[in-house]
């Protein structure tokens, strides 16, 4: 600030401000302060090479704009796109209480000053816990990667003798990547066969041992499987001494048992599909819920929010429970750190939930059930295309390896056409070279469908069904 630049959007930039600042704290210039706390061979010398600043709001935001321009959006394009984001029908309703301001603009404050935000985290989390069958659920983490990464540390810490957590081989790569760096100071991940993105019981078995703290299974599977020996896989993580740790698509909970039935100790995932936006990279939450064990509930690291009487009959007030537990409360003596920047997307995905209620969540997940399985039949019916024919939920495996194409060429061609198709695997997989992951979702409709075979029937050289 030596330059008394005076910032439009930085408070506190007028130098006659800065100074009285810097007087106040006894220093010369802020870069004495950046000195005494940041070892000289961290600190960047000289200016980094950023360009000018933009000073207008108009001139700012038709920079925005222009940057926006240059994606090309679901909105605008059909998606097939999935993997752990995903396209969802998002009631007005949604929007309009994100966008209020006592919730967008306002930080997550106190017992004494913000009862309508921790009323309305604590309403998300008791309808989280229906639909899970628990009874804690925690606020929000980062996204699943954190939720999933946090899981594992508490599991570790829950057997602090034990170093290896088993996962299946075809994880989310993403949430994997997140993981083992979270989790390399304490254990390792060990991976377990998952064919088809069903795990094999028998190379489970081979692999547990007294070392194995917990054993995480995805369901549905990040190949779009529903796993079928979900209570086998949490009996034997149990028989070993181990956690059982399920992350569930919560879509799905409507159609489908919570993990809670079938055993798991922690459930774990992203409430990104309940009412949020895909916002390229954004809009990702995640959570974690358990029973009201206390063993289990001490080592989570985020906060939990309750509810208790007043001294007014009939009225009630929230506040953070079991606070000491968090950073916030020990700082660098806590377990873990976590952020508070994702309780926003808390109350979202709570209006989703209450908008939607047991039947919509119903109604929802059949919907995605039936038009996946409507999709697999149709790819399937392509010259030279292979589907995976089990039951899947909203994803599923379409082999593009007999085609004489390869999927970059084939995804390709589909964008020339404004189509987004699947992931490809064989770039995370080796063993899946020349498949691809595809999902529908309950915008996509049956001439979304139609057009998808079309367009490959055509690059393919075949024709449609």
């Amino acid at each position: 600030m030596s330059n008394h630049f005076v910032h439009p959007y930085m408070p506190n930039s007028v130098p006659a401000i800065e100074a009285e600042m810097l007087r106040e704290v006894g220093v010369k210039d802020v870069a004495e302060i950046y000195r005494s706390v940041i070892p000289e061979d961290l600190l960047f010398p000289g200016e980094m090479d950023l360009p000018e600043p933009i000073l207008s709001e108009q001139a700012l935001k038709r920079h925005m704009n222009a940057l926006l321009a240059r994606n090309t959006s679901t909105e605008e394009a059909i998606s097939f796109l999935g993997a752990g984001c995903y396209k969802r029908y998002i009631p007005a309703v949604c929007d309009e209480i994100a966008n209020r301001s006592e919730f967008l603009t306002a930080y997550c404050g106190d017992t004494y000053s913000d009862h309508g935000k921790m009323q309305a985290i604590f309403e998300y989390a008791s309808m989280m816990a229906e639909l899970l069958e628990l009874d804690v659920v925690s606020y929000p983490t980062y996204d699943a990667g954190q939720a999933v990464s946090s899981s594992f540390r508490m599991a570790f810490r829950l057997r602090p003798e034990r170093r290896e957590i088993l996962i299946p081989a075809h994880m989310n790569p993403e949430i994997r990547s997140q993981a083992e760096t979270y989790c390399a100071p304490f254990g390792k991940l060990v991976p377990v066969a998952d064919p088809g993105g069903v795990v094999d019981l028998a190379d489970l078995k081979a692999k547990l041992s007294d070392n194995t703290a917990a054993v995480f299974l995805e369901n549905p599977s990040y190949l779009g499987a529903f796993q079928p020996q979900a209570k086998q896989v949490m009996d034997l993580a149990h028989g070993a001494g181990a956690l059982g740790i399920v992350m569930p698509e919560v879509s799905a909970l409507g159609i489908m048992e919570p993990p809670a039935r079938y055993g798991a100790d922690l459930t774990c995932g992203d409430i990104q599909p309940l009412g949020i936006h895909m916002q390229y990279g954004s809009g990702c939450a995640g959570f974690i819920a358990m029973d009201s064990d206390p063993a289990l509930v001490n080592e989570l690291p985020t906060y939990l929010y309750g509810i208790s009487e007043t001294g007014k009959e009939g009225q009630y007030g929230w506040g953070r429970a079991l606070y000491y537990r968090n950073s916030h409360a020990t700082r660098e003596k806590a377990k873990e750190y976590f952020g508070t920047e994702c309780g926003l997307w808390a109350i979202v995905a709570g209006c989703y939930l209450a908008v939607m209620g047991p039947q919509g969540m119903r109604e929802l997940g059949e919907r995605i059930l039936s038009y996946a399985a409507y999709a697999q039949k149709q790819l399937a019916a392509l010259p030279g295309v292979k589907v995976n024919p089990a039951p899947v939920f909203q994803e599923f495996v379409v082999d593009f390896s007999a085609t004489g194409k390869s999927v970059a060429e084939i995804h390709a061609a589909l964008l020339e056409r404004n189509i987004f198709g699947g992931v490809d695997l064989g770039r995370a997989f080796p063993d899946c070279a020349g498949q691809a992951l595809y999902c529908v979702n309950d915008t996509t409709t049956a001439a979304d469908i139609h057009t998808l075979c079309a367009a490959l029937a055509e690059i393919l050289g075949g024709s449609a069904q």
